[in-house]
C-alpha cells in the first residue's frame, strides 16, 4: 500500500509539473507573439465566433435535414428537394436576399443495383461494385471475360491489342505514405476518370476500378467517368469495385490469369433536366458592390446521403452568414452564401455563377469553399498573388489557438475555382483528411459519420477567415480587378 501511495504521490507531483511546464511554455509564446490592439480586437471577435457556434450553432440540426433527403444528384427529385430546403434555411436565417440561379444539369441514373462475380477454384466469389458516373449500361445479360489488369494509366496506355475482348482492371492504390489523403487521391483517380477512354479504343470490352480510399473495405466509391472525344462504339461500361474485392482478385489473378469476370449494370444517361444554385447574401455595409463567396456544393452521389461530400460544407456555409448575424458582425464587403449544384458531375452550377458573375459586371475579391469533409479544423489552402497569400499567412497567430496551424499556399475548390484571378483570393477549408475517403462517394457517407463538434468547429473556422478577410483583404489589395 505504502509503494502505491508513494508511486501515486509522484506520479501527481510529475504531473502537476508537467503542467507548470506547459503553462510557463504558453506563457512565453504568448508573450513573443504579443497581438497588437487591432489584433486584440480581432482576437476577442474570433472568440466570439467559436463560443456561438459550439453552443448556439444551427450546422448539425441543418445537416440532420438536408440528409434525411438522401443522396442529391443532379436531375434527381431529391436534388430538387434540396434546392427547396436550401432557398428555405437561407431565408430562416434572414439573410437580406436570397435567389435561385437556373441552370441545366446533368441527368445520369444507376438504375437496379449492379452485380459482379467471378469463380475461383470452383467457388463463386460475390465482388461488391458500383457503375461510375456517365458510364454506359452493360448489355442486359451482363458482360463475362477475361480481366487484365494494370496499375495505372501509363500501364493501360501500353496494353494496345492485349486488352481486346477484356475486361480492363486498373488497380492502382492510393500511396499511404502521403500524410494529406488528397494527395494519395489525386496520385490515382485518373484511372477512375480516364480509364475506360484510355483502353475503349483498343477493344477492351469494359472496365473494373480500384475504389479511391485508402483503407481496405467492403464498400465501392463511384464517381465520376469520361469517355473524351471516342467515338461512341468504343464507349465500354466502367465500374468501381471495393478495395478488399480489388486485393483479393488481384491475388486470385496471379494464381488463375485466365480467370473470367462477370458484371452487370443498367444506368444511363438522360437529357440534360433544369436545376439551380441557391444563392442569398448579407450586404455589405462599406463596399456592397465587392463580394464574398463562401459556399460548397448542393449535390452528392446516388450512395449515401452526401454527409461529408458536401452536406458538411453547405451547412458550415451557411452557419458563416448566421454566426454574423449573432454576433453583430456587419460586413464591409458582400457576404455571399452560394450552394453550388453539379459539383459531382459537371461543375453546370460554379460555371454558369461565373459566367453571370462576368455578365453583370460583378466584383470578387475573394471566396471560401468547404468541400473536404467535416473532421476536425486543421487550416486553410490558399490560392491568390504572393501579397495576399502573406497576408492570409499573417494570421497564424490569431488562427493556431484553434488548431488552424495550416495556412498553406494551394488550390482551393472546384466550385470557386472558375473565379481565379490575380485580384481574387480564393481559399480552401482543410479539415483533417485521414478518414474523409473512408466514406467519399460510398453508401457510408450518412449523416451518424458526421461529429457535432467537429463540425461545429469547423463552421467558426469559416467564420473567422471569412471576418479576417472582410476586415483586411481590399483594404490591403489597392489594385482593383
Amino acid at each position: 500500500m505504502k509503494k502505491l501511495t508513494i508511486l501515486t504521490l509522484a506520479t501527481v507531483s510529475a504531473l502537476t509539473f508537467s503542467c507548470k511546464t506547459e503553462k510557463k511554455t504558453e506563457t512565453t509564446q504568448a508573450n513573443s507573439n504579443e497581438l497588437s490592439i487591432e489584433e486584440k480586437k480581432d482576437s476577442t471577435h474570433i472568440k466570439h465566433l467559436f463560443n456561438t457556434a459550439l453552443t448556439e450553432g444551427k450546422s448539425y440540426e441543418w445537416l440532420r435535414d438536408l440528409t434525411s433527403i438522401g443522396g442529391r444528384l443532379s436531375g434527381s427529385k431529391q436534388a430538387e428537394q434540396a434546392v427547396v430546403w436550401g432557398e428555405k434555411v437561407m431565408k430562416e436565417v434572414g439573410l437580406d436576399s436570397v435567389w435561385l440561379q437556373p441552370i441545366m444539369v446533368p441527368h445520369w441514373v444507376r438504375g437496379e443495383k449492379e452485380e459482379a462475380n467471378y469463380t475461383f477454384n470452383g467457388e463463386k466469389i460475390n465482388v461488391p461494385i458500383c457503375a461510375l458516373g456517365f458510364s454506359i449500361a452493360t448489355p442486359a445479360n451482363g458482360i463475362t471475360a477475361e480481366v487484365i489488369e494494370v496499375k495505372s494509366l501509363k500501364e493501360a496506355q501500353e496494353l494496345g491489342d492485349k486488352a481486346k475482348g477484356k475486361i480492363v482492371f486498373y488497380n492502382g492504390a492510393f500511396d499511404n505514405t502521403l500524410i494529406h489523403t488528397f494527395e494519395a487521391y489525386g496520385g490515382c483517380v485518373g484511372q477512375r476518370f480516364a480509364g475506360a477512354a484510355t483502353v475503349g479504343k483498343f477493344g477492351a470490352v469494359g472496365v473494373i476500378v480500384r475504389s479511391m480510399t485508402n483503407g481496405i473495405n467492403d464498400y465501392p466509391h463511384t464517381g465520376s467517368m469520361s469517355y473524351k472525344d471516342l467515338p461512341e462504339n468504343q464507349h465500354i461500361p466502367a465500374a468501381a469495385i471495393s478495395s478488399r474485392a480489388a486485393e483479393n482478385l488481384s491475388k486470385h489473378l496471379k494464381e488463375n490469369p485466365n480467370l473470367k469476370f462477370y458484371f452487370k449494370q443498367s444506368c444511363e444517361t438522360l437529357p440534360d433536366a433544369p436545376s439551380f444554385n441557391v444563392v442569398g447574401e448579407l450586404k455589405g455595409s462599406e463596399n456592397p458592390d465587392k463580394i464574398m463567396v463562401v459556399g460548397g456544393h448542393l449535390d452528392s452521389w446516388d450512395l449515401g446521403d452526401g454527409a461529408h461530400d458536401d452536406g458538411t460544407g453547405i451547412v458550415q456555409s451557411l452557419e458563416v452568414a448566421y454566426l454574423f448575424k449573432q454576433n453583430g458582425i456587419k460586413p464591409k464587403n458582400t457576404i455571399r452564401v452560394v450552394f453550388f449544384m453539379n459539383e459531382e458531375n459537371g461543375l453546370r452550377g460554379a460555371t454558369e455563377y461565373n459566367r453571370l458573375a462576368k455578365e453583370n459586371g460583378e466584383v470578387h475579391i475573394g471566396a471560401l469553399e468547404s468541400d473536404a469533409g467535416g473532421h476536425t479544423p486543421r487550416g486553410f489552402s490558399v490560392d491568390a498573388n504572393e501579397k495576399n497569400v502573406h497576408l492570409v499567412q499573417s494570421w497564424r497567430k490569431l488562427l493556431a489557438p484553434y488548431g488552424l496551424h495550416d495556412l498553406i499556399k494551394g488550390g482551393s475548390g472546384a466550385d470557386i475555382g472558375p473565379l481565379k484571378d490575380d485580384h481574387v483570393t480564393l481559399v480552401g477549408y482543410r479539415p483533417d483528411s485521414q478518414r474523409y475517403f473512408d466514406y467519399h462517394h460510398t453508401e457510408t457517407d450518412t449523416f451518424d459519420k458526421v461529429n457535432k463538434r467537429e463540425l461545429e468547429l469547423g463552421s467558426a473556422s469559416m467564420a473567422s477567415i471569412i471576418y479576417l478577410m472582410d476586415t483586411y483583404l481590399y483594404t490591403n489589395d489597392k489594385v482593383k480587378p
